[in-house]
């Protein structure tokens, strides 16, 4: 029988490989475009990417530490989102 530490260690490996596959996905989207809109929802998709490793390296080693970086990239990832949004749509961000 399968022990359930073998089991959370599998599920974290294939989470781990599903989560790079979707980087490395939304890297090639944010290259090649074709649109500004295309590029930032592809940059917002990498910092929730990004966010997730963090978090399932957290989990991993069993580092809290991890999970505070975690919140610093999802309110940096929003703000950033948020100021390259207003960029494009408006050439500034602050008025």
């Amino acid at each position: 029988m399968i022990a359930a530490a073998d089991l959370l260690n599998f599920a974290l490996m294939v989470t781990f490989v599903i989560l790079a596959l979707g980087q490395i996905l939304s890297m090639v989207r944010l290259v090649i475009g074709p649109t500004p809109a295309d590029r930032i929802l592809a940059l917002d998709t990498m910092v929730i990417n990004a966010l997730g490793l963090v978090v399932l390296l957290g989990i991993y080693q069993g580092v809290q530490i991890y999970f505070e970086v975690a919140l610093l990239i999802a309110m940096l990832g929003f703000v950033s989102t948020v100021a390259l949004a207003r960029f494009i749509l408006r050439g500034d961000i602050i008025e």
